[in-house]
């Protein structure tokens, strides 16, 4: 363990009493690293290629369609560059392709490999994301695939959490089209939002997401700069491979049950569509 690590002890208590269904706040030491810092992210996104780089306005709606246009009109220096008053927000992706941040990233994600692996296995695929936000920019609503911390280093944000199991806020439908290659983003409405968890976010504090929970992201009145540290594990892999089974069920007339979640491990399910997927592969090689 570093001297000074990412996590103290109770940040990674805490991190316990979450990981891996409960989305909640604990601490992190990472907010002043210069890593963050806007210069650095300028220089960081000249070495990423261009389809890594995503910017967007950031005076959208909860609910974004994801084929309406909302480009920014900027390329992503000036993105960057101006972001205190532009109105936009951006991610840099896979950013672990980079030497110093795939350092960063994998001596960070070190310090919970005790917390994660007796819960759900090994790290897998491990992949970071940085946001850099204007003051008060929406990040629309969506879920992604994989186990997510997010470290906030600058400005103040608030992230509404909702419950990964919950039909009616995602449905299997939207989970199988996702899973088949469909956008992130979720159809909104304004009923959903009770059933939100609203977690507020300053330097030094993050966020732990679980696998699938819908969210959107509202950005605080200053310029924000979060680090987003994910993995992939064997569960999460097996309730996409459920997922994907499923949309195959659909298409054949059944109406299939949800893949369960954890501590459920979806086994049948994955290994058939597994199976189906070397049947496909063997007969396209025929």
């Amino acid at each position: 363990m570093p001297t000074n690590p990412v996590f103290p002890p109770a940040a990674r208590d805490d991190f316990a009493a979450l990981y891996p269904e409960r989305p909640g706040r604990i601490a992190h030491g990472l907010a002043d690293h210069p890593a963050f810092q806007l210069d650095a992210l300028v220089a960081l996104a000249s070495r990423l290629a261009p389809d890594q780089v995503e910017y967007n306005r950031g005076n959208l709606p909860i609910g974004v369609d994801p084929r309406d246009d909302v480009a920014n009109g900027l390329d992503i220096a000036e993105t960057i560059r101006s972001i205190e008053d532009n109105g936009s927000w951006m991610v840099l992706k896979f950013v672990e392709t980079d030497p110093v941040y795939r350092t960063l990233l994998h001596e960070t994600l070190a310090e919970l490999h005790p917390v994660v692996g007796p819960a759900t296995g090994a790290m897998l695929k491990m992949e970071g994301f940085i946001f850099i936000s204007s003051p008060d920019a929406m990040t629309p609503f969506h879920f992604d695939p994989e186990h997510n911390i997010l470290l906030q280093m600058r400005g103040t944000k608030t992230m509404t959490v909702f419950p990964a199991d919950d039909p009616t806020i995602a449905g299997p439908i939207q989970h199988e089209v996702f899973h088949m290659g469909g956008h992130r983003n979720l159809p909104w409405q304004d009923a959903f939002l009770a059933k939100g968890k609203p977690v507020d976010l300053a330097p030094g504090q993050a966020i732990h997401v679980p696998v699938k929970a819908p969210h959107f992201v509202r950005n605080g009145p200053a310029t924000s700069i979060s680090f987003s540290i994910t993995w992939r594990s064997a569960w999460s892999y097996r309730e996409a491979s459920a997922h994907g089974m499923n949309a195959l069920l659909r298409k054949a007339g059944v109406d299939p049950a949800m893949p369960a979640r954890f501590p459920a491990q979806n086994h049948a399910k994955s290994l058939a569509y597994r199976a189906v997927g070397k049947l496909r592969r063997t007969l396209r090689r025929d």
